[in-house]
C-alpha cells in the first residue's frame, strides 16, 4: 500500500458537479486516479463526461445520491470533498458513516467545531481524513503498471517517482518544494492542511513514511502557530529512522495577526516559527529558513547518508 491509499483504489468525488469539483476531478482523472463515481443529491442519476480524461480517452462519471449508494455500485474506497464550507461537516458524516476508508477534505472555512466532530467521529470508526482546508494527497507510481493516485488539487507532472516523502501543513509551499526537489522525486506528497484541527497530523505523516520502505528521507513544512511540529519532533526523536529535514513557515510573522491558515497564529508568544525551529534542531532535525534552502539541506543529507 502507498501512503494511506492502494494505487488504483476506487475513489468517488463529493461535490463533482460543481466547478471546483469539475475542473479538479478533470484533473484527476487525467492523473491517473481511479475515479469511479461523483456524489450529489439533487443531480443524482446523471452521467458526466470529461472529454480526454482518462488515457486520452473521454471518461464518464455517473453521479450517485449518497455515499451508501455509490459505494454500493463502485465499491469505492476513498473519497475527495469539494462541497462549500456550510455542507462540509454532512459530507463527511455521511461518507464516514457509508464506511469510505479514507476521505480527502479540500474544501477550506470548514467551521472548527464542525471540524472538530467528524474527526472525533472518524477516529471512532477507524476512518482516516486528510484535511480540511488542504491541497489532498499524491502518490506517486512505483512501476510502470502502476498509476499513482491524485486525490484533491495537488498538481500532477511536476515531480516524478523518487525516495522522498513529503507532509506539509501549507498548500503552496507544498507544490515549491515538490518543484525545488523534482530531479529527486517523491513518493508521496500529502498536504495536511493548517486549520488548528486537522483528521492527519504531521506526526501521524512521519510515521507513515517511517512505516513506508520506499521513502527514505522525509520533508515536513509546517508554519506559526499551534504545536504539531513540537509534537512531530519528539516523536521523530524517539521512533524515527530516517533523515528528516523541515521548513517553517512565518519567521517575519507578528504576534496576534493571522496569516492566512486558521491555524497560523502566534498567541501569548507561542507558536513562533523560531520555537519550532529550536524544537526540531534540538533532535537532530535541520530546518531551512527558505524553500531553496531547505531543499539545499535536504540534498545534503542524502549525500551524507549515501541515499
Amino acid at each position: 500500500m502507498a501512503l494511506f491509499i492502494e494505487d488504483g483504489a476506487p475513489v468517488i468525488v463529493q461535490g463533482m458537479t460543481g466547478h471546483q469539483g469539475m475542473t479538479h476531478t478533470a484533473r484527476m482523472l487525467k492523473a491517473g486516479t481511479n475515479i469511479v463515481g461523483g456524489v450529489n443529491a439533487r443531480k443524482a442519476g446523471l452521467d458526466v463526461t470529461f472529454p480526454k480524461a482518462k488515457d486520452g480517452q473521454d471518461a464518464t462519471i455517473h453521479v450517485f445520491a449518497d455515499c451508501s449508494e455509490a459505494i454500493a455500485a463502485t465499491g469505492a474506497k476513498a473519497s475527495v470533498v469539494f462541497v462549500p464550507p456550510r455542507f462540509a461537516k454532512d459530507a463527511v458524516v455521511e461518507a464516514i458513516e457509508a464506511g469510505i476508508e479514507l476521505i480527502v477534505v479540500i474544501t477550506e472555512g470548514v467551521p472548527v467545531a464542525d471540524s472538530a466532530y467528524f474527526v472525533e467521529l472518524a477516529l471512532r470508526k477507524g476512518v482516516r481524513i486528510i484535511g480540511p482546508n488542504c491541497p489532498g494527497l499524491l502518490t506517486l507510481p512505483s512501476s510502470a503498471e502502476a498509476h499513482g493516485c491524485n486525490l484533491g488539487i495537488i498538481p500532477d507532472g511536476i515531480v516524478s517517482r523518487g525516495p522522498l516523502g513529503l507532509v506539509s501543513k501549507s498548500g503552496t509551499l507544498t507544490y515549491q518544494l515538490m518543484g525545488e526537489l523534482s530531479d529527486i522525486g517523491f513518493t508521496a506528497c500529502l498536504g495536511a492542511g493548517g486549520d488548528p484541527i486537522v483528521g492527519t497530523t504531521l506526526q501521524e505523516a512521519l510515521e507513515a513514511f517511517e512505516n513506508d520502505e520506499a521513502t527514505k528521507a522525509v520533508v515536513m513544512i509546517g508554519e506559526i502557530g499551534g504545536n504539531a511540529e513540537q509534537d512531530a519532533a519528539k516523536w521523530a526523536s524517539e521512533h524515527m529512522t530516517k533523515p528528516v529535514v523541515a521548513y517553517i513557515a512565518g519567521f517575519t510573522a507578528p504576534e496576534g495577526k493571522q496569516m492566512g491558515h486558521a491555524g497560523a497564529i502566534v498567541s501569548g508568544g507561542k507558536g513562533t516559527a523560531q520555537d519550532k525551529k529550536e524544537a526540531l534542531e534540538a533532535v537532530g532535525i535541520r530546518v531551512g529558513r527558505t524553500p531553496g534552502q531547505t531543499a539545499e539541506i535536504m540534498r545534503e543529507v542524502l549525500a551524507s547518508h549515501s541515499l
